[in-house]
């Protein structure tokens, strides 16, 4: 097992790496002058080159590459242009108000979902079953931001049930926050409901045709006894990875569902820095999705590896 979290640490290493590249590469290769940009086109050029200066964007690429790599492991990185404010002032808070959003959705999601699809599998081609595919199909084809509208026109414009608006005043309780976080936490788990009922369908019809499962009933243990000891343990690692790849999006990935609730969250500022050319904050925001992602996939290798030892074996070899 030490082995195994040593090889998943140094692939989030250089994974990361590769992303800050990719976002370094993507920002400089744009063509534009950041002070200009910020200043305005009326700005006088000597205000615009001490802005640039200030900044350290009239420095060597070279030394502005080697610059955003030392921020990943530092976790410096630096003030917004717009604001002047530290950038992990503006996203760490971002980051936990999209958390709590996301953690709401998973709590609803996941045991509906694993539910489901166990129910659908044992009742494979079954009226049912047909039922919970067809629909895990259509909620997963309808993008978030429509099921996000349609929630708030039926729910919090016409019955008055929920906010319209999710972001809860300061002070309101942890259950008080669930009115205005409840509409927007729905669109998300119409959304990834399909994924993961799908997903552990095909896990548990796959375990329920194994060797060991028919060798696990002849040996006389109950119906119970053979989900709980032999076929979900198996059948729930692919269902334990989509999860883990659906956390990371749904940190970064929730900007239609916030803008139709209002909601500030990392998504928005995402979106805001794009459109105010805030290059800190929008590095700052994709790295920390980046290591939230990794972080979630990581957590879930550990769990598989937990759950089935044949993937250490693996490792090992």
């Amino acid at each position: 097992m030490r082995r195994f979290i040593l090889q998943r640490l140094a692939s989030i290493v250089v994974t990361l790496w590769l992303l800050a590249t990719i976002v370094f590469m993507l920002v400089n290769v744009l063509p534009g002058n950041v002070g200009r940009q910020i200043l305005g086109p009326f700005a006088p050029q000597v205000e615009v080159d001490a802005f640039n200066a200030r900044l350290g964007t009239d420095k060597p690429l070279l030394e502005q590459y080697f610059q955003s790599i030392k921020r990943i492991f530092t976790l410096d990185f630096g003030d917004s242009y717009q604001s002047g404010s530290d950038v992990l002032d503006i996203i760490l808070p971002a980051l936990g108000r999209s958390g709590k959003l996301a953690l709401l959705a998973f709590i609803i999601t996941i045991p509906i979902s694993i539910a489901a699809g166990v129910y659908a599998a044992r009742r494979q081609d079954k009226f049912a079953d047909r039922v919970i595919v067809n629909a895990g199909l259509a909620s997963s084809s309808i993008p978030e931001f429509v099921t996000a509208a349609l929630l708030l026109s039926v729910f919090a414009v016409h019955w008055k049930l929920g906010k319209a608006f999710a972001n809860p005043p300061e002070g309101t309780s942890l259950i008080g926050q669930l009115e205005y976080l409840l509409l927007p936490a729905l669109a998300m788990v119409f959304a990834y409901f399909g994924y993961i009922a799908r997903m552990t369908r095909a896990g548990v019809i796959s375990s329920l045709m194994a060797d060991y499962t028919r060798t696990a009933t002849m040996k006389g243990l109950s119906s119970k006894q053979v989900m709980r000891r032999h076929v979900l343990r198996n059948a729930l690692a692919p269902t334990i990875t989509v999860i883990s790849v659906q956390i990371g999006y749904l940190i970064g990935g929730i900007i239609g569902v916030e803008k139709v609730f209002n909601y500030a969250g990392l998504g928005s500022t995402m979106l805001s820095a794009v459109g105010a050319k805030d290059i800190p904050v929008l590095q700052g925001a994709v790295l920390l999705v980046g290591i939230v992602y990794m972080l979630s996939t990581l957590l879930a290798d550990l769990l598989i590896a937990y759950l089935n030892p044949r993937v250490r074996l693996e490792a090992k070899r």
